[in-house]
């Protein structure tokens, strides 16, 4: 042994000559490039082998009795010496690793019997991630894919894009994420890996297939993101079949509960404030009522923000139902205080109110392509504008923003929020903490229950509308 160990040293420095030496980490001369580098004597050296193969001898016959699995890894030296050294290209090594502390299950974390045991698959092969962005598109969809897989990639994970939402589990279309795939997304709007508004439970044998293919691909966590409904689907798999799912908040409208703000929010109510501010000097030069319609189905908060931010005389909203009769008086109070131009801020789902009682929600009846039953929106703008311009004699203008206001690069704020929520997804996936949910509280990102997160919606409370009626007329 020490005849080899010297003739070893020998020719290592010989290569370190000539500049071509490099250490092999999982080789087990590795001792004695470390002996060279150190000048020691070749007789510790051939110590420091006959250790290192013991060592690995005993950890090869040692089998274990209950949950412990061996494992195919990369970068881990075989005598445990150098974990953090690369192992060389092509190069795979076998070993053995002790059973999980306990059961294998982190404290009050739900077993999920359908599938794989998530406690099992870090042990005894590959880990599989899918991700999935689920109903409307939003800016930062791409940064929270970016983060999940990184952070997942970075843990020796598998990482596999689900195709179309919900409709990608049911038909079994995946695509891999790997560093290639998620590079140069942060700043790009909409989802690389596309959307749906598909509900399993409306499919035929929609969720039994969600399960069989979840199952057929080996995916051992899944990380759905998205608003009210595919997160309630996921919620509603968790609660009934223990599915291993992890949630993320994606909504313009910011209006799930259990989180003080959804990413894509802040962009949208970007984008309306810009839109209010430009209408703000042509309003002014033809003296003109500007009515913008903005998104929001069930709550007002992109009306709400971007109106105060933009300076709105009136905003309509459907958690405060102003009357159409008193929103014209606020015009013309404004118009007898000298202001000959105003701006009127709605949400699509503002419902057309009267003195009277009458209510009216201009809509269409849903289409087949949304599965979660939601009328189609749009035209309360129109309608609006018309009875402004009846009511009062002013010259009245609409601009319905739409699709705008999902669109495009995401603001500095979403692209930071939409990453934090990524990671603690990916963190909650790598505890094996499913039924769970990233949220916002304060600036701190928490996980709370996807039960609670769909429960209810989060609505425009009045304090914040008082804030903004402050400023009407």
């Amino acid at each position: 042994m020490r005849t080899l160990a010297r003739g070893h040293v020998a020719a290592l420095r010989s290569l370190e000559r000539h500049g071509r030496a490099r250490r092999r980490p999982h080789d087990d001369t590795s001792a004695v490039a470390r002996a060279g580098d150190d000048e020691r004597d070749p007789a510790a050296v051939g110590g420091e082998l006959e250790n290192c193969a013991s060592r690995r001898q005993r950890r090869r016959a040692w089998r274990p009795c209950g949950g412990g699995r061996e494992r195919e890894s990369e970068g881990r030296d075989p005598c445990g010496e150098h974990p953090h050294d690369l192992q060389a290209p092509g190069r795979r090594v076998r070993n053995v690793h002790p059973p999980p502390p306990g059961s294998g299950r982190p404290p009050g974390v739900r077993g999920v019997s359908p599938f794989r045991s998530f406690a099992a698959g870090r042990h005894s092969s590959r880990v599989q991630v899918g991700i999935l962005t689920g109903g409307g598109d939003c800016p930062g969809l791409n940064a929270v894919i970016r983060a999940v897989a990184r952070r997942s990639l970075d843990r020796g994970y598998g990482v596999a894009g689900v195709r179309d939402g919900w409709l990608g589990l049911v038909e079994g279309r995946f695509e891999p994420l790997r560093a290639r795939e998620i590079s140069g997304i942060l700043p790009r709007g909409g989802t690389i890996i596309g959307t749906t508004r598909t509900n399993p439970y409306r499919v035929e044998r929609g969720v039994e297939r969600v399960l069989e293919s979840f199952r057929a691909h080996k995916l051992d966590a899944l990380v759905a993101i998205g608003g009210e409904d595919t997160l309630g689907v996921a919620a509603r798999l968790y609660e009934e079949h223990e599915f291993p799912v992890v949630g993320v908040p994606k909504t313009i409208d910011n209006d799930l509960s259990a989180t003080d703000y959804t990413f894509g929010f802040d962009t949208a109510v970007w984008i309306a404030t810009e839109a209010i501010d430009r209408l703000h000097t042509t309003a002014e030069s033809h003296n003109r009522v500007m009515v913008v319609e903005v998104m929001g189905r069930h709550t007002g908060w992109i009306a709400v923000m971007s109106g105060i931010a933009g300076g709105a005389d009136v905003i309509l909203i459907p958690e405060q139902p102003m009357t159409v009769e008193s929103a014209c008086e606020e015009i013309r109070r404004r118009h007898r205080r000298g202001k000959d131009f105003s701006i009127v801020v709605v949400s699509e789902g503002y419902e057309l109110t009267y003195e009277s009682g009458e209510q009216r929600l201009v809509a269409e009846k849903a289409r087949a392509s949304d599965q979660f039953g939601h009328v189609r929106l749009g035209g309360v703008g129109d309608a609006l504008a018309r009875e402004i311009e009846e009511r009062t004699g002013f010259e009245t203008r609409v601009t319905v923003l739409g699709h705008v206001q999902r669109g495009g690069s995401p603001t500095p704020r979403d692209r930071v929020l939409a990453t934090r929520y990524g990671l603690k997804a990916a963190d909650l996936v790598h505890e094996g903490r499913f039924g769970r949910m990233a949220a916002l509280h304060g600036d701190a990102i928490v996980d709370v229950s996807l039960q609670d997160a769909t429960a209810e919606l989060k609505t425009v409370p009045l304090e914040w509308y008082e804030v903004a009626r402050a400023f009407f007329g």
